[in-house]
């Protein structure tokens, strides 16, 4: 019996913490077939890169990340995730470390991203990516209770 792939393992028998490992791996390899493995096959997968239009359907998404794969990987490591995980969903929120070409050479930016996962048929599957721009630098966090009940 052939070993499965790292990727192959995360998509078919593995978490929704190993399919973000696998996508954000896909990103900094610029592996497009990497990257559309780890979507679920649904017509209703959506994704918003930031400051862009929403995206949707497998068809649409994976034209939005081969033109950005066009020019190079993208450099981007999750970090400071909160997740929230349910019997058959999980969500990610996540800060998004980037390096970008600056005219000075490499620079780090930041983006805010919420990844949302659900246990389908095939095993753990993104069915959401929306990334908000942030920061140059790091993103300072607003946290605490909140003042009033709703």
């Amino acid at each position: 019996m052939a070993k499965k792939s790292k990727l192959q393992a995360a998509n078919l028998e593995g978490n929704a913490d190993e399919v973000e490992a696998a996508f954000y791996e896909a990103l900094q390899d610029g592996d497009i077939e990497r990257l559309m493995a780890c979507w679920a096959d649904e017509d209703e997968i959506v994704c918003v890169h930031p400051g862009g239009p929403r995206v949707v359907g497998p068809v649409a998404i994976r034209a939005t990340f081969e033109a950005m794969f066009a020019n190079g990987s993208i450099r981007a490591w999750p970090q400071r995730a909160f997740k929230s995980v349910a019997v058959a969903s999980a969500v990610h929120n996540v800060l998004e470390r980037v390096e970008v070409l600056g005219p000075e050479g490499p620079a780090q930016a930041w983006v805010i991203a919420t990844n949302v996962y659900h246990k389908t048929a095939q095993g753990w599957r993104m069915v959401a990516h929306h990334a908000s721009p942030g920061t140059p630098s790091e993103i300072q966090e607003i946290s605490g209770a909140p003042q009033v009940l709703h």
